[in-house]
């Protein structure tokens, strides 16, 4: 059994189709998506309806939440916070589902139900192996996974070295990396390699630290991380 983690998708259906295709997840096999489905790239509601529908098939698969999940369900409480998730790519994920672009002011109830369901109670905070903490932004270091808070888990940017108490790797996104290469520091792995901004989408397989890339453009390639210490 393989655990395959996917980096931010961002909108970005046709490199997520193309990793399924190519890395070919078995049966037994567990991926687990890193949070930030939505926003920025051109097609939010493709993203969630592939994910909607693996579910539903009954694939095993884990959906961590990402920081783009919370002001996207936040958009729906105030003006305010529209206002915040438009300004940060939620621009471009209306546009997925309103024809012609119109981003009329009753756009959000263009949504699906079962997208908003989704976002709602599909999605959990964090994933825990015996080897590994899967966490869309980053980790408290000192404190287990169950008491990590949300500015940890869904805002922190990738410091110097993460190394948690519990001896464990972490693998998590939100750091665009924009490069396009997984950045491996002590404790850890980042694999956000920026898909939506000409980047890649990543999939590593956390054990052996190989991973698959494919980009907008139709393009794939793959390397190898060596975790640091």
């Amino acid at each position: 059994m393989r655990v395959l983690a996917i980096g931010d998708i961002h909108g970005c259906l046709g490199p997520l189709d193309a990793l399924l295709d190519w890395v070919a997840p078995a049966a037994d096999d567990l991926v687990v998506t890193l949070g930030d489905y939505v926003d920025r790239g051109p097609d939010t509601r493709g993203v969630l309806d592939r994910l909607v529908g693996l579910k539903r098939a009954g694939r095993r698969l884990v959906c961590l939440r990402g920081n783009h999940e919370v002001m996207m369900l936040a958009a729906r409480e105030g003006r305010g916070d529209l206002r915040m998730w438009l300004s940060v790519g939620g621009v471009q994920a209306l546009a997925s589902y309103v024809a012609g672009h119109e981003l009329r002011a009753n756009a959000l109830d263009a949504i699906p139900a079962d997208h908003w369901a989704f976002l709602e109670c599909g999605l959990v905070p964090h994933f825990e192996t015996d080897t590994h903490l899967f966490v869309h932004a980053g980790v408290l270091c000192g404190f287990d996974l169950a008491e990590q808070n949300e500015e940890a888990l869904y805002w922190a940017f990738l410091p110097e070295a993460m190394r948690h108490h519990s001896g464990k790797m972490v693998i998590c996104g939100h750091t665009s990396q924009k490069t396009g290469d997984p950045k491996v520091i002590p404790g850890a792995v980042c694999i956000d390699t920026y898909c939506h901004g000409g980047g890649w989408l990543t999939c590593l397989d956390a054990a052996t630290g190989h991973y698959w890339q494919a980009n907008l453009r139709g393009d794939r390639r793959e390397g190898r991380v060596e975790y640091g210490g």
